[in-house]
């Protein structure tokens, strides 16, 4: 605007000294070909400034009626995808509203418009596995793997989620293909914690015993990762080596591998307790003696004596000769005296076990459990008192 004013000015300046011209007005010729143009000095500048002013004005209303038809443009060409963006966002918060269903066709439905079908999609599959809808989650992680395929690089948290999903399912196919992208990012394994727990959770679901126990050493490295959830882990892993070389093979094979393990393996609590399981639970009476006698020459800890109690041990005397030697020492260990109810009662010592049971519910406090009443129970119903045996079933019921 200030130019055009400018120029306005400029142009009635030189009319106002034209008149200074008149007498010397000055010629100007142009010839092209046989056209010959003749103008004085004082008409060309009119003429230029006129031209100039002509064309700056149409400049201003081309430009204006160009923003306009942009803008204008712009807001048809891209209606479509900011309906897809709104939809995008109101289905963020029909999920966090936990209107799966909702949330899911909004996902599904902005996925294209919104340009966001990495997201969208995965979004959608994990709001129809809310609604336990695995035909839906499926389509959608098909249509997800369309977008990931064209991708250089895939994206791990993605991978995650996708395997999570299908692991959720329970079902063999579904588990067949949590297995095939993990192994397509089996790399990652070692430097992703969340990874590693889906490897070590699937390897457990295909009873791949070892491969977890192998896994287990970088498992403990990741500070991510709970000692809860490596205990479970742990036990799960030893039991089902122990078990399966038992089964599979033999005896000898078990003892040798066990044998094979390192000192430090030994001593954790979960290979301690899956060993002396599995070799209660096949009768291998002679090494399992021979593995908790020298803890309980000692003094276990809770846990143990617990564990211990457990395990259906059909030969325990000599175990019950160690409880006995502790109780000579104390009387009133209520540990102890647990211990020897439960292992005369795996021995069917049934008057033991009762005398045992009933020194320890009159100690002094709550120091027994449900499982001791459970056994005492039992122990008394073996001897045929049967009204003593009805009154601590009513004690076991009222149990909190």
């Amino acid at each position: 605007m200030i130019r055009f004013i400018a120029i306005i000015i400029l142009f009635f300046a030189v009319l106002a000294l034209s008149p200074l011209l008149i007498d010397e007005k000055g010629y100007i010729l142009i010839s092209m070909g046989e056209t010959i143009i003749e103008l004085t000095i004082l008409s060309a500048m009119i003429m230029f400034f006129l031209f100039t002013i002509v064309v700056f004005i149409l400049y201003k209303a081309l430009r204006g009626s160009l923003n306009i038809s942009f803008k204008a443009w712009n807001k048809l060409a891209f209606a479509s995808r900011r309906r897809g963006i709104a939809n995008f966002n109101k289905g963020l918060t029909a999920y966090m509203l936990e209107d799966y269903q909702g949330a899911e066709q909004l996902f599904a439905k902005s996925a294209e418009p919104a340009k966001r079908q990495q997201s969208a999609y995965l979004l959608a599959a994990v709001s129809s596995a809310k609604q336990q809808l695995d035909t839906n989650t499926n389509h959608y992680l098909a249509l997800l793997e369309q977008e990931t395929a064209k991708l250089t690089v895939s994206d791990l948290a993605s991978v995650i989620i996708k395997v999570k999903l299908l692991m959720n399912q329970g079902s063999t196919d579904a588990y067949e293909k949590a297995r095939l992208l993990i192994d397509e990012n089996h790399k990652q394994i070692g430097h992703d914690a969340r990874l590693l727990a889906l490897e070590i959770d699937l390897c457990l679901i295909e009873k791949r015993f070892e491969s977890v126990v192998d896994y287990l050493s970088l498992a403990r490295k990741e500070k991510t990762i709970t000692d809860e959830t490596l205990l479970a882990w742990e036990e799960k892993a030893y039991y089902g080596v122990f078990h399966h070389i038992v089964i599979k093979k033999d005896q000898a094979s078990l003892l040798n591998y066990w044998n094979s393990l390192a000192r430090k393996v030994k001593q954790r609590e979960a290979a301690l307790f899956s060993y002396s399981q599995v070799l209660a639970e096949q009768n291998i009476i002679e090494p399992l003696i021979k593995l908790i006698t020298p803890i309980l020459k000692k003094h276990p800890d809770v846990r143990f004596l617990k564990h211990l109690r457990k395990l259906p041990i059909k030969q325990s005397e000599p175990l019950i000769a160690l409880a006995q030697k502790h109780l000579h020492d104390n009387s009133q260990s209520p540990q102890w005296l647990s211990c020897l109810g439960h292992l005369a009662i795996m021995n069917e010592q049934w008057s033991m076990a009762e005398k045992a049971f009933g020194s320890l519910i009159k100690l002094n406090g709550q120091q027994y459990d449900k499982q001791d009443l459970q056994a005492f129970a039992k122990a008394l119903t073996e001897e045929g008192q049967h009204q003593a045996a009805n009154e601590v079933w009513v004690k076991i019921q009222a149990y909190s």
